[in-house]
């Protein structure tokens, strides 16, 4: 077995012990097992936990944005490409997880760690991308001032709905919020 399968079945099965089980409650010997691989194949991909975990939110980080790409790349207007966000929210909680829905795998990780962990700041930066995206489809429509201000309160709906979808395991809250969204789009 080369080395990049090993990461990658690693870096698979981390994806479903974290997010099902959570990052503090999934041990090195759970995550070796379901990957099929020796302790030491983890080792030699890396240095430690702390360095899976962090691989493990940049890989959800840049599975949202694939999520979001393919969505936005889909959108025929300037408000589908803002509402694409919140696609890109329902295509991940309609995703088949193992446990059910959870939420967003990036903020329960973060809720593990104390504040100013890099693992926490990880999901910070991610979180503030996702707003800039808002920002920048937002802009041409609204103008910069206003495009700041609607996009940290579609932020604050899309979180709350994400975190009450993670609560009920089902994407209707997120499909709320981006209705939500897309009338207060429709009245400016």
């Amino acid at each position: 077995m080369n080395q990049a399968s090993a990461r990658e079945r690693l870096l698979d099965a981390a994806r479903r012990r974290f997010y099902d089980d959570g990052v503090n409650a999934t041990g090195i010997d759970t995550i070796t097992a379901e990957a099929g691989v020796a302790k030491k194949s983890l080792y030699n991909n890396f240095s430690s936990k702390a360095e899976l975990v962090r691989a493990y939110i940049d890989a959800r980080h840049e599975e949202w944005l694939g999520l979001h790409q393919a969505r936005s790349a889909k959108a025929s207007t300037a408000t589908d490409r803002v509402l694409a966000v919140f696609d890109a929210y329902i295509d991940h909680a309609n995703d088949g997880h193992d446990g059910g829905f959870r939420g967003c795998g990036l903020l329960n990780a973060a809720a593990e760690f104390p504040a100013g962990h890099p693992a926490r700041d990880a999901v910070r930066a991610h979180k503030e991308q996702v707003e800039h995206i808002l920002i920048e489809g937002l802009d041409p429509m609204v103008g910069t001032a206003q495009a700041h201000e609607l996009a940290e309160h579609f932020s604050f709906l899309l979180e709350g709905a994400v975190a009450r979808a993670g609560l009920e395991g089902t994407p209707e809250r997120i499909e709320h919020a981006r209705a939500i969204s897309s009338r207060m789009l429709a009245a400016r």
